[in-house]
């Protein structure tokens, strides 16, 4: 059995599987008390005049407790990252790195806005994964708990849908969804429309992806 889950591991692309584990180890740390959710927040106080710098990075690494939330949306990492990662950007590590940071930081400026002010913003960034994957994947048919079948298109709503039932905020994942519908509008759909792409990949972003 381990040797299997090892196997499985190391055949996780590179980007999906660094951020999923960075994730799992965030809470694992948290409940053995290491880590205080207070010291990776949010907070743009603190960053701003403390220059506690970190605090833009690590918020997006806790998703929470151990709970069926933090279990379905570490799940959504493995399975709609790892697809994501290794079908429609197959060969493009550097271009779904991008993808990443330019939600990182269009998740970073709404968190500025008192409405959608957020200490942590993994949920969204999972959220916005997802949303990326129903754009490239949209008939697909997704069962849910056994109970109902749908096309990976209406997913991340149904997901919104879960967190009502499970007394979720839904900040976070509608969050995820504006950023989601953002990059593939200015990455995918207009360079389709006009030929222009202002979302094309960095430079400096490959050298992060070589091997």
């Amino acid at each position: 059995m381990e040797e299997v889950l090892l196997l499985y591991y190391n055949s996780l692309p590179p980007i999906s599987k660094a951020y999923g584990t960075l994730c799992f180890f965030a809470t694992v740390l948290f409940h053995l008390q290491i880590l205080s959710p207070g010291f990776i927040g949010l907070y743009y106080p603190f960053v701003f005049k403390k220059f506690e710098i970190w605090r833009l990075f690590t918020n997006f690494f806790f998703l929470g407790p151990f709970s069926i939330n933090f279990g379905i949306r570490l799940l959504m990492i493995a399975r709609y990252g790892v697809q994501l990662e290794k079908g429609a950007f197959e060969k493009r590590t550097a271009d779904f790195l991008w993808m990443m940071i330019f939600g990182a930081i269009s998740l970073l400026v709404l968190s500025a806005i008192p409405l959608f002010q957020l200490s942590f913003l993994g949920i969204p960034m999972v959220s916005m994964l997802l949303y990326v994957w129903s754009r490239e994947y949209p008939n697909a048919q997704i069962n849910m708990y056994g109970l109902v079948q749908l096309r990976s298109f209406y997913l991340p709503w149904a997901m919104l849908g879960l967190d009502v039932i499970f007394g979720s905020p839904l900040l976070p994942g509608f969050l995820g969804i504006i950023v989601g519908h953002l990059y593939y509008f200015l990455a995918v759909l207009h360079p389709l429309a006009t030929g222009k792409n202002y979302l094309k990949t960095p430079k400096w972003v490959y050298p992060f992806t070589r091997s």
